[in-house]
Formats: C-alpha cells, sequence, structure tokens
C-alpha cells in the first residue's frame, strides 16, 4: 500500500515513515525539502498519485496566531482538494487532547480549525490527538520564562515520547478510517509546575518554580483536566521519570 506522508522528515513524521516502511509499505516523506509544499500547492497532486493513505504530522514555522491559523487552513484546505483529486481513501492526522475544549490558546484554536476542515473533506479520516510530548518540556519551561523564577501553570499534563506518538499514528494509518478521534497519552499526569520543576532540576537549570493557577500556558489559561485525555485514551509506557533520567545524563555528557 502507498503513504505519503506529510511533514515526513520532522521529529515525527520521520519516525512515522520508518515505521510504514519496516511493514513493507511504499511510503513519500512529503516536505517542502522533498519538493512538496502544502502551502503553495507545489508537487502536492504529483506526489498524491496513487497514494491510499495520506498521513499529516507537519508543523506550523511560526506559532503567532495569524500565522499557525493561516498554515493549518490553507494547507487543510489544499491537502483535502488534492486527496479528493486523486481518490485518497483514508486521511490521518496528528492533532492535540484538549483542541475541542478551546483552551484560549491560538495553536489549539489553529488545530480546532484543521480538523473541521478534514471532517468536512469528504475523505475518510481518523485523527490521533496526543498530549504534549515528553520532548516538548523545555520548550514548556522556556516559555514560561528565561529570569531566575517563573511562573508555571498548575494545570495537568500527561506528557508521552515523541516515539510512542509516532507508533500510534503509523498503526491508525494501517486501519481502517474511524472518522473520529482517538487520543493517546503518556502513562502518569502531573500539574505542569512540578513537570517542568524536575526538569529543570535534573538538567541542572537553577531557575526556581512557583506554580500559578493563573500562569498562561502559551496565552490560554488552563484547568487541571484541560489538556488530560478522556476515558478509554491509548496510554503509553515510556515514563517522565525514565525520560528525565535519559535527559539528565545527555546533560552531563554535554
Amino acid at each position: 500500500m502507498k503513504y505519503l506522508v506529510i511533514g515526513g522528515t520532522g521529529l515525527i513524521g520521520s519516525k512515522v515513515v520508518a515505521h510504514l516502511k519496516a511493514k513493507g509499505h511504499d511510503v513519500i516523506a512529503a516536505a517542502p525539502s522533498t519538493g512538496v509544499n502544502t502551502i503553495t500547492g507545489e508537487g502536492l497532486d504529483a506526489a498524491m498519485s496513487g497514494v491510499h493513505t495520506v498521513v499529516d504530522v507537519a508543523n506550523s514555522p511560526s506559532f503567532a496566531a495569524e500565522d499557525v491559523m493561516q498554515f493549518f487552513t490553507t494547507a487543510g484546505r489544499n491537502i483535502a482538494a488534492a486527496e479528493r483529486t486523486a481518490g485518497v481513501k483514508h486521511h490521518v492526522a496528528l492533532s492535540i487532547v484538549g483542541t475541542d475544549r478551546k483552551p484560549g490558546n491560538a495553536y489549539f484554536a489553529a488545530k480546532n480549525a484543521q480538523e473541521a476542515i478534514i471532517r468536512e473533506s469528504g475523505v475518510p479520516y481518523t485523527l490521533v490527538r496526543a498530549t504534549q510530548f515528553l520532548e516538548f518540556t523545555a520548550g514548556i519551561a522556556n516559555e514560561a520564562g528565561r529570569g531566575a523564577f517563573i511562573r508555571v501553570s498548575t494545570g495537568g499534563i500527561q506528557p508521552i515520547a515523541a516515539a510512542e506518538v509516532a507508533e500510534a499514528v503509523a498503526e491508525a494509518a494501517m486501519e481502517a478510517p474511524r472518522n473520529a478521534f482517538i487520543e493517546i497519552a503518556g502513562p502518569e499526569a502531573f500539574p505542569m509546575d512540578e513537570l517542568v520543576r524536575r526538569y529543570l532540576h535534573a538538567v541542572g537549570d537553577e531557575r526556581q518554580v512557583t506554580g500559578d493557577p493563573a500562569a498562561p500556558y502559551f496565552g490560554g489559561i488552563i484547568g487541571w483536566e484541560s489538556l488530560l485525555p478522556g476515558p478509554g485514551a491509548h496510554l503509553g509506557k515510556v515514563s517522565f521519570e525514565n525520560w528525565l533520567a535519559g535527559q539528565a545524563s545527555a546533560h552531563a555528557a554535554a
């Protein structure tokens, strides 16, 4: 079977490509660097030729509110049009747990708009909503500030390893379309401030963390359940503790 992985050279996409190839499938890794641009449409129709399933794990190069909305809606419409022309049978997209709860975050709003385009495209689909990646913990800390003292939300977070996200996306792509979403998450939930505090301590970062329910998470205020999965979510096996040990070792070696 032939697959097209949009964002196929990135953190998640490269792993999805590897999973699908290991199962013996014909896989195209699509990205601007490989001649496929979902914003301009360059190379998109040609890349879709003979493709059974499209997997979209591409991310916006800018998180500015207007930029991220334009990226996901423009790319979403271009992809959907090309899929209809090519007769694609299944569209799989990576999204975020909590997107439909609209927590006042511009990125979540853009992903929500992308999901709507997918649902209305007429192409059978599966949405894989993931919690935040363990690999993004440093980014959460840095968003809170670079000074000696930072305020971090006390909202819940249940991070998952990127490798497990990629595996779940690849598995969804090899199954029949659900025309619905599935949720994936890490094995443990934490207050976000605790997660950041433990990460900074492990890597020797001396910033002091204060938990604050009113501290914004990328522009939005979140509660305990805003980013947590619902009942029936598929849970990964990589614990924060084990991942953190690897981060601390890598930091020490560097």
